[in-house]
C-alpha cells in the first residue's frame, strides 16, 4: 500500500523510545489512514524502566511492542478492527494470538524473528501479512 513504508519508518523511530537494551521495537496501528495507538516494548506502567536483568535476560513481564499498541487502543475506547498494525519485527505467537483476538485485518513488518510461529498464526488466521524490507 501507498504509505507503508512512511508508517514503518514511523515504528522504528517509536522504537526509540523503548528503554531495552537487547532489542528496541516499535508498532503502530493504522485505521482509516490514521495512527490509532502506537508502542514500544517496555515494562508495564508504573514499574521501572529497565526491562533486563543484572545477567543481560529479559524481564518476563515486559510488554512487546504489539501487546502495548494493542492494549493502549482497547483502554482509548477505539476500535483496532480492520486495522493495519505496523511492527519493526515480526510478532512472536503470543502477540499474534492478540492481533488476532483484536481484529487487526494486516500486519506489515521489517525485520523476521528468528521464530515463525507468530506469523505462521496470522497467516491461518487469515490476516494478511507482508515483510518490508527498506
Amino acid at each position: 500500500m501507498k504509505f507503508d513504508g512512511s508508517y514503518l519508518r514511523m515504528a522504528e523511530i517509536w522504537a526509540q523510545n523503548s528503554y531495552c537494551k537487547r532489542r528496541k521495537v516499535g508498532a503502530l496501528l493504522v485505521k482509516d489512514k490514521m495512527i490509532i495507538s502506537d508502542g514500544y516494548n517496555g515494562t508495564p506502567s508504573g514499574f521501572e524502566n529497565v526491562c533486563e536483568d543484572e545477567n543481560g535476560v529479559t524481564k518476563p513481564y515486559v510488554l512487546h511492542a504489539e501487546a502495548n499498541a494493542i492494549t493502549k487502543v482497547a483502554k482509548s475506547g477505539n476500535s483496532s478492527a480492520g486495522a493495519t498494525l505496523y511492527v519493526t519485527a515480526s510478532p512472536c505467537v503470543e502477540c499474534s494470538k492478540l492481533i488476532i483476538q483484536s481484529g487487526i485485518t494486516r500486519v506489515v513488518y521489517r525485520d523476521e524473528y528468528r521464530l515463525t510461529d507468530g506469523v505462521d498464526l496470522l497467516r491461518r488466521a487469515g490476516i494478511e501479512v507482508e515483510q518490508l524490507s527498506e
